[in-house]
């Protein structure tokens, strides 16, 4: 199939998502922003800790008032698409790749696709692979996008139970032992203060998947399940009492936030898997319709 790109739709579509990347990119959610804010009263006056957060809260105003990225790695881009049955997924395949290729040209984005085995940069981030790009089907139009740095992937993590290193069964308990274990051996790296997202079953793959959307939520919600966000209440509690704090400088403040969500598995096989993000938790939504207007910002 072969795509009009100068039709007046889908410029419409690529200006709407390259400004959604922008957002992305150059300003933090606000729930974010106030968990880094929460996080600096608690810690000690002018500590190594506290400092560190008040540069990166000076960061995230700079970012926001000249809209650049807050961050020199501006990460690998997956987008989430709810679309109405029948939708063109073709369509919005090649909008979204455009309009990653004009979010470049601007600057929002900085060249961080490097191809391999070559080593060559790849000049306008999109190649195969990248973005990542999911649909489901809704009865309205919402796009979400999580850019997520290459520090804090290198620090996600892959657990499978029963770990008899950590004593860990197949149960609560020993997911509660494997997030904790992640967040000791980071020791800060992937920069800390992180944001867990988690799921727990699944296999190898669609654990990391799964595991990545849940940096979709929002800090203040909680799972579904009463037990899930029991877990996440806890393990929030626990880690910030392990003295890593910010960048592993030690303080208070290791993790911002715990989302925990859940596939079903094979009786041979429970995964717990950790999708680290870093504080810089960029993600961004929004709500249009097919024509391609904006409804509202989430």
């Amino acid at each position: 199939m072969i795509m009009d790109k100068n039709n007046i739709l889908f410029k419409r579509w690529v200006a709407l998502l390259a400004d959604l990347v922008r957002r992305a990119s150059t300003e933090l959610p606000a729930d974010i922003v106030n968990g880094l804010r929460k996080g600096n009263s608690l810690e000690k006056m002018s500590s190594g800790a506290q400092n560190t957060l008040c540069t990166l809260l000076d960061n995230i105003d700079i970012a926001r008032q000249k809209s650049v990225p807050m961050c020199q790695d501006t990460g690998t881009l997956s987008f989430w698409y709810e679309l109405p049955a029948g939708a063109d997924t073709v369509f919005f395949t090649e909008v979204t790749h455009a309009a990653v290729m004009e979010a470049t040209s601007r600057g929002w984005l900085r060249l961080n696709v490097i191809d391999v085995p070559s080593g060559k940069q790849i000049t306008d981030n999109v190649s195969d692979g990248n973005p990542s790009i999911y649909f489901t089907t809704s009865n309205k139009i919402r796009v979400r996008l999580l850019l997520k740095g290459g520090g804090c992937e290198n620090v996600s993590t892959q657990y499978s139970l029963p770990d008899t290193g950590l004593d860990a069964g197949r149960d609560l308990e020993g997911v509660r032992k494997c997030l904790l274990d992640a967040v000791w051996q980071a020791q800060g790296n992937g920069c800390a203060p992180g944001i867990l997202g988690v799921c727990i079953g699944g296999d190898r793959a669609a654990g990391y998947i799964k595991a990545k959307e849940q940096l979709l939520r929002t800090l203040e919600d909680s799972a579904p399940l009463p037990e899930l966000a029991q877990l996440e209440k806890r393990v929030l509690e626990d880690a910030n009492s392990l003295g890593i704090g910010p960048m592993g400088l030690g303080g208070n403040t290791t993790l911002l936030g715990v989302k925990v969500g859940t596939l079903p598995r094979l009786p041979a096989s429970y995964f717990v898997t950790i999708a680290y993000s870093c504080w810089a938790c960029r993600r961004a939504e929004l709500f249009a319709t097919p024509e391609g207007e904006e409804i509202a910002y989430g």
